[in-house]
């Protein structure tokens, strides 16, 4: 695939960001499930990033909480479960079976692999693959017998999850490691359980976990297919860079997708080849100048691995950990300008880092969202699970908001 004529620029990238990913004030979404399919995939590592993306996005985002726990837990029309780069995430429930074939069969195989022969070594042959297979048995039918049910609750119904054994023995990295958290982590990579609602409030990380609902085995390059047509439909133009990134796929696998689904190439800013679906390389209309306050882990600021086009690099030290997780950011007009934290009596502060071009218009509006951050979240405070520099140092410093 070789260089095409359509040129699309940052600019306009910009502007596919706004309307796409539901940020500009037009194009704001009613219900949660329009945010996820919108944006495919919501990181759900930290479980506070569903509500506080989904809620960024919304028209009326004083019913973010009631109405993500309605999608989640009693409509199901999402789901939270392991997709791309062995990472949790929340999908639109009908996606289940697309992220399960085009990613997790083979996740899940590794995965079932390394804990069997973690299990065995560690235990020096005490626990056999025999006794693991029958462990899992009977883990999933108390699991099937109570709905739903906290790993604590499910080692009551079958005490030989709590058995332990000893993970990379000789290493500097040797620990001990308990059956139950290995065996229902791959059962989740296999799509064999769910996260369930969780214990407590909505930022709580303490879930319970339920059976699977059956979806239909699709061939996997069919699958592979089906997402990345779904993702640029999303967050085209990108890279195959940006593609094998975001997926976790071999470049095999994105150059193989690319090609069945007729993806266009286009030139962007810079020189680089990026690509979009057939029938998408119409021109996108500027939109209005826009602000939002979007947490930990977005969707959006983690969509691409090339992230010059809407994240200034100098800004990166501030705003994302040592392992590559981005923090809260401030956005103005599609591009990084800053970030935000909650203070210990729940305020939201922020900070421009990057003030080119900001004047009082952007401010202010920043200073809106922040207010309406404020308002739904009532007071509830919201840690990142992954800190960043400025948000800890925004959240430790006394002083008005925007300094």
């Amino acid at each position: 695939m070789g260089d095409g004529g359509r040129h699309i620029g940052t600019a306009e990238r910009r502007a596919r960001l706004a309307v796409r990913h539901r940020l500009g004030a037009r194009s704001r979404a009613v219900t949660p499930e329009e945010v996820a399919g919108s944006l495919v995939a919501l990181h759900g590592t930290d479980p506070a990033t569903v509500y506080l993306a989904v809620g960024a996005r919304l028209a009326d985002a004083d019913k973010t909480v009631a109405e993500v726990e309605r999608a989640l837990y009693e409509d199901r029309t999402l789901v939270r479960m392991h997709g791309m780069r062995h990472t949790v995430f929340v999908f639109p429930t009908e996606l289940a079976a697309v992220v399960h074939a085009s990613t997790g069969l083979v996740n899940a195989a590794k995965a079932r692999a390394a804990l069997v022969k973690d299990v065995v070594s560690g235990s020096g042959g005490r626990l056999t693959a025999q006794w693991l297979a029958e462990v899992e048995a009977s883990a999933l039918a108390a699991l099937a017998r109570r709905g739903q049910a906290t790993v604590g609750e499910l080692t009551r119904d079958e005490p030989r999850l709590k058995e332990q054994f000893t993970y990379g023995a000789g290493r500097s990295y040797e620990a001990p490691q308990t059956v139950s958290s290995r065996l229902m982590r791959v059962l989740g990579v296999e799509g064999r359980v769910v996260r369930g609602r969780p214990l407590g409030a909505w930022t709580s990380s303490q879930f319970r976990w339920a059976v699977a609902p059956p979806h239909p085995e699709l061939p996997p390059e069919g699958a592979q297919r089906e997402l990345l047509r779904r993702w640029l439909e999303a967050c085209g133009p990108a890279t195959e860079g940006d593609l094998k990134w975001w997926t976790g796929w071999r470049v095999t696998e994105v150059r193989r997708s690319l090609t069945a689904i007729g993806a266009v190439p286009v030139t962007l800013d810079g020189g680089a080849t990026g690509y979009v679906t057939p029938g998408d390389e119409e021109p996108q209309p500027a939109v209005e100048p826009w602000a939002a306050l979007l947490p930990a882990l977005d969707p959006t600021a983690m969509g691409w691995q090339d992230r010059d086009w809407y994240l200034a690099p100098e800004l990166r030290p501030a705003l994302f950990d040592g392992s590559g997780n981005v923090g809260p950011s401030v956005w103005w007009d599609g591009r990084v300008v800053g970030g935000w934290a909650q203070r210990a009596d729940g305020e939201v502060v922020w900070r421009v880092l990057d003030g080119e071009g900001l004047g009082r218009d952007a401010h202010e509006a920043i200073e809106r969202e922040a207010a309406r951050l404020g308002s739904w979240l009532a007071g509830t405070r919201v840690t990142p699970r992954f800190r960043t520099p400025l948000e800890k140092e925004l959240s430790n410093r006394p002083g008005p908001s925007g300094n």
